[in-house]
């Protein structure tokens, strides 16, 4: 089976790469990896020395239109590639790949674990093209029910996962990093999905630095954009492969970053996040109301969010209560690489079998 996979987003590249792995280990299966310049997506291709095309090394802009464009374009470059390996199968979580794989009569697996109404544009520009939209069983795909393949599982497990992703404390220490710390995530915010969102502004950063320091904890800011040069001081200085296990031993994630809740969620790691998005997606309400390993608050609830970062950072037993809160939601949910090497290897009678017997797939489940 000859594969293709698109990445725009180094989080669609992680959920993947374990099983990209495995694939090419399998005799008979060739890979081809094509991305876009995004964030640290490159940086982690070239740590794990995987071959890779960069379709679009200059990063696009925020906005409507060079969003737009930069659909545009990706259908451009794409398409020669795709003409020239003819693969059996497409997967993304890009409307490129699903729209071009619809004109060639090539089947495609859409990836997502972002509810419909949340990523519409996206979704109405994807969903009727695609073949089969690969997700979490809790996320909504609005009226393509009929295309879900729903597992149970998320895609962060994809990639921290016990049974692929063990923290090592050397990481910790390579970086001098000592005592309680705790990681300010701070996002750009510049996805289609993401005009009109707000988060962490610098007043109240300034009230969660003053905070953590008074409970004896160091802060840290990781941040996509610039920080301000009176901020450099508390920048977290890393190699992106190593950001997940600086995060596992932290001791509470604040964010305006939903991706980085649902890292800190499947690490065990208590996480609190700013953000218009809270309340809206479904993969972090599961996880905050039935493992509560996660909070979210709406922009302007400023009171509430600096006392439950109080509340958490007083806990005397907080690791051994979130690892808990960790053990119980991994006990309900599946070994997600493993569930997706087979998904993929038996595509696309998998899909069928995950249709008619949802089941199956507690096969997985460790």
């Amino acid at each position: 089976m000859r594969i293709l996979f698109y990445f725009g987003h180094p989080a669609q590249y992680l959920f993947a790469r374990a099983t990209i792995k495995r694939l090419l280990k399998k005799p008979g299966f060739e890979v081809q990896i094509l991305i876009k310049t995004k964030d640290v997506l490159e940086d982690l291709l070239k740590a794990d020395q995987l071959s890779y095309i960069n379709i679009l090394p200059q990063e696009r802009g925020s906005s409507k239109l060079q969003i737009g464009l930069s659909l545009i374009k990706r259908n451009f470059k794409i398409l020669p590639k795709i003409i020239k390996n003819r693969p059996d199968l497409m997967i993304s979580t890009d409307a490129s790949i699903a729209q071009l794989g619809n004109m060639l009569h090539i089947n495609c697996i859409s990836i997502t674990e972002d509810d419909y109404e949340v990523v519409k544009t996206l979704g109405d520009l994807t969903y009727p093209f695609t073949k089969h939209i690969l997700c979490p069983e809790v996320c909504d795909v609005g009226k393509w029910k009929n295309k879900k393949v729903g597992y149970s599982g998320y895609m962060k497990l994809g990639y921290l996962h016990p049974n692929v992703f063990t923290p090592e404390e050397s990481v910790k220490e390579k970086y001098k990093l000592a005592g309680k710390y705790v990681i300010i995530r701070l996002a750009k915010l510049t996805a289609h999905h993401d005009f009109g969102i707000k988060g962490i502004n610098k007043t109240l950063l300034g009230q969660l630095l003053k905070m953590i320091e008074e409970s004896g904890s160091q802060p840290y800011i990781s941040a996509e954009g610039d920080l301000h040069k009176d901020l450099e001081v508390y920048k977290l200085n890393i190699a992106p492969q190593d950001m997940h296990h600086i995060l596992a031993f932290s001791s509470l994630l604040i964010c305006d970053s939903q991706s980085m809740s649902v890292e800190a969620a499947m690490l065990g790691v208590p996480s609190i996040r700013y953000s218009d998005f809270a309340g809206r997606i479904s993969v972090l309400e599961e996880l905050e109301h039935k493992y509560e390993l996660t909070y979210g608050f709406r922009v302007g609830d400023e009171k509430s969010i600096i006392n439950k970062i109080s509340e958490v950072l007083s806990l005397e037993n907080m690791t051994e209560l979130y690892q808990e809160k960790r053990r119980k939601m991994l006990s309900e949910k599946i070994d997600v690489t493993s569930f997706l090497e087979w998904f993929i290897s038996d595509y696309p009678k998998s899909a069928e079998m995950i249709k008619t017997k949802p089941d199956y797939q507690n096969r997985f489940i460790c």
